[in-house]
């Protein structure tokens, strides 16, 4: 299959463009596109031809549910059973937006395989030109996860997407760099108290100063063995080629690195631009210390390009679990398989 790229700009003028997206996706195709998170691998939610073909291209396990974009508000009615008053709280102080809000699905609504058996959806209405202008174009719901094969870092550039998935998809638009650089906040509002499943940009504190108590489960609470309600609560994520382990800001860098080379390791740094002369041999900066929302641009990228080098081994800096530092380290727990370097 030949993979074509149309490039489009952030004033959104490229029409022609979008129509050639809903061509595809209107004959139970998918489409990679641009939100303000990370890119979606979109299909036409209603569409189970189309819906089967995003696990086929990403190699995702059938039992993950996929999250539901629209491009109004008015739309999202038409696929949930009912819309609890926090729902409705959260859509006006956060939509468009990096939140997903699960609610009860409308039966016989989506294709089965969006919903994975569950009785809840994921819906949520991005805040990025290109995908708005695309589902206001096509007119129908996306489901739509990362533009990714399975378990491996989410794309934040086209470019990402095509090495992953060139000749597996006819069509990535390519809307230049993601804003945010990490997946949406996804809330369960179908329980007395909303729980965060998946944190992200709209962090915990954000959402109780409108909503009132929200919980926050530890990764450990995460790990029950039961059907996720979201994506990325069961399957390992965000894992470049070679190994992933978080390391402490307190730890000494310079002496980790020397003794993983001294073990023959060829080890790459992922951290504050200030930690860029600890002797690592690839260097990969996060950003400035303590701007947990510039990590979360960078992260993905990051972790992608360490696979352009011969590194054998990743040491990730951890960062304080609190705002959108909570979203970085839920990505880093699992890009390093909770394993941790200890001198």
């Amino acid at each position: 299959m030949e993979t074509i790229v149309a490039t489009v700009d952030n004033n959104v003028n490229s029409h022609q463009t979008y129509l050639q997206a809903v061509h595809y996706l209107n004959n139970s195709e998918v489409v990679a596109f641009p939100t303000e998170t990370v890119y979606g691998l979109g299909a036409v939610a209603t569409d189970e031809v189309a819906v089967k073909r995003i696990f086929e291209a990403k190699g995702r396990p059938s039992d993950n549910p996929l999250i539901v974009h629209i491009g109004t508000v008015e739309e999202v009615n038409d696929y949930i059973e009912e819309m609890p008053a926090v729902a409705k709280k959260c859509m006006e102080a956060f939509w468009p937006g990096p939140l997903t809000i699960v609610m009860k699905a409308k039966p016989g609504v989506l294709a089965k395989s969006v919903t994975a058996g569950l009785m809840t959806v994921g819906v949520r209405m991005p805040d990025h030109p290109v995908a708005l202008a695309l589902l206001q174009t096509l007119k129908k719901p996306l489901a739509a996860p990362s533009a990714n094969r399975s378990g491996k870092p989410s794309p934040t550039r086209a470019e990402h997407v095509a090495k992953d998935l060139n000749g597996i998809i006819p069509y990535i638009i390519d809307g230049g760099a993601t804003g945010i650089g990490i997946e949406s906040t996804v809330l369960d509002v179908t329980v007395d108290v909303p729980v965060i499943l998946r944190p992200g940009g709209v962090t915990k504190e954000m959402l109780e100063t409108v909503i009132g108590s929200v919980v926050e489960p530890t990764q450990a609470e995460q790990k029950i063995e039961s059907t996720p309600k979201a994506p990325g609560m069961k399957y390992t994520h965000y894992a470049p080629d070679a190994p992933v382990y978080l390391i402490d800001q307190e730890t000494d860098i310079q002496q980790a690195i020397s003794q993983l080379q001294a073990q023959g390791h060829k080890v790459a740094l992922l951290a504050p631009y200030s930690f860029e002369n600890a002797g690592a041999d690839y260097f990969f900066s996060l950003g400035e210390q303590a701007n947990a929302e510039q990590m979360g641009e960078y992260l993905y990228d990051a972790l992608r390009r360490c696979d352009q080098t011969d590194a054998t081994l990743i040491l990730a800096m951890a960062i304080e679990k609190n705002g959108v530092g909570t979203a970085i380290m839920n990505r880093l727990e699992k890009a390093a398989g909770e394993k941790w370097f200890r001198l």
